[in-house]
């Protein structure tokens, strides 16, 4: 048997042709690249409620499928448009803010307040600096600030259109997902089992289960902060409510929370003299800023068998890294490296 000599040339040739190929079609489906992220997170995370709608249906694939996208275009689609709209619409109400607080009067600070051990004397003195302080100057002082915010407002909602269009070409990919999931999934295991044989096929199902977990920490988290943030206002009878909580389905989607919402609200009660309003604030919004840090990383430890320590950095650590997708990306990726660094330790003891 001959066998052939090393060709060098060949081999570099042809492995520059792989990695350009690969290249290239990453260039041709770049801009189709994050809604197929969100739609395949999507899809994994509601999966199951997809297979039970097809079960009730009678085993038919074809209504499960149009409901699920009839359903993702109301509860995606609408709530964040609604969300948007009233944003941009009220958002040049921040320019008159100043004015319309002028009437308002900042109380004396308490006397205790100079008590405070390091921080309790220099932030009562500046309180009474801005006591002392003319309308006009507090209205000078808040006007840029009001204007800056209305500006981000403003070129947010222009972008809305295409927000809009993403949303609706995520919707469009993940009712194929839907129609050719096991095909899909069939592939992602296939492909692990190629990399790794049976721990490739293992690391795959963990990252689904990553998936579903996260999203469903984050969704059910965003809803219940919303829900309970909008309770809060409206009990105590902060004005523009429902522009307040819009607000704050923003914000805790973003996962920063409803603190932005919240804490203003309760300065401004204390500050006009509406004590008993802002109680009641107090009671009941501060635990739903706080809800978060308890309910996520149990809804999504339900859904992920991981360490929760783990989950926790891998939610941080993707947001501050990759912005909002990176909310799924991080515990996906810290479980697969986590897996793989388990199995690797394991066979030490073989």
């Amino acid at each position: 048997m001959v066998t052939k000599p090393f060709d060098l040339t060949r081999t570099t040739l042809a492995v520059l042709s792989i990695v350009g190929l690969i290249a290239v079609s990453f260039l041709v489906v770049r801009p189709f690249l994050a809604a197929t992220v969100w739609a395949a997170t999507l899809v994994v995370a509601t999966w199951p409620f997809m297979r039970r709608l097809q079960s009730a249906f009678g085993g038919r694939r074809w209504p499960a499928v149009t409901l699920m996208t009839l359903l993702l275009l109301f509860l995606v689609l609408l709530p964040l448009s609604m969300a948007v709209s009233s944003i941009a619409t009220h958002a040049s109400r921040l320019v008159d803010l100043p004015e319309v607080a002028s009437d308002v009067r900042m109380p004396p600070p308490p006397a205790w307040l100079s008590d405070v051990p390091l921080v309790g004397r220099p932030v009562a003195e500046k309180w009474k600096s801005l006591v002392e302080s003319s309308t006009e100057d507090i209205i000078q002082l808040a006007r840029p600030h009001a204007k800056s915010i209305t500006q981000w407002f403003l070129e947010a909602a222009g972008s809305f259109g295409g927000t809009v269009l993403h949303l609706f070409l995520t919707i469009g990919i993940a009712a194929i997902l839907y129609a050719k999931g096991e095909m899909a999934a069939d592939w992602c295991r296939l492909f692990g089992r190629r990399l790794a044989d049976e721990r490739g096929e293992e690391v795959v199902d963990l990252a689904g289960g990553a998936i579903r977990g996260v999203a469903l920490g984050v969704v059910l988290t965003a809803l219940a902060q919303t829900f309970a943030t909008g309770i809060a206002l409206t009990a105590a009878g902060v004005p523009q409510a429902g522009l307040l909580t819009a607000v704050a389905l923003v914000l805790c989607l973003a996962q920063i929370g409803p603190i932005l919402v919240v804490l203003p609200a309760i300065i401004w009660l204390f500050a006009t003299g509406q004590t008993v309003a802002g109680i009641i604030l107090v009671v009941i919004g501060v635990p739903a800023v706080l809800m978060d840090n308890f309910l996520r990383p149990v809804l999504i430890k339900r859904g992920a068998d991981l360490p929760l320590l783990l989950i926790i950095l891998g939610v941080i650590g993707g947001l501050l890294a990759f912005g909002v997708l990176g909310l799924f990306l991080g515990p996906v990726i810290l479980a697969v490296t986590y897996t793989l660094l388990q199995h690797w330790v394991a066979e030490a003891k073989r």
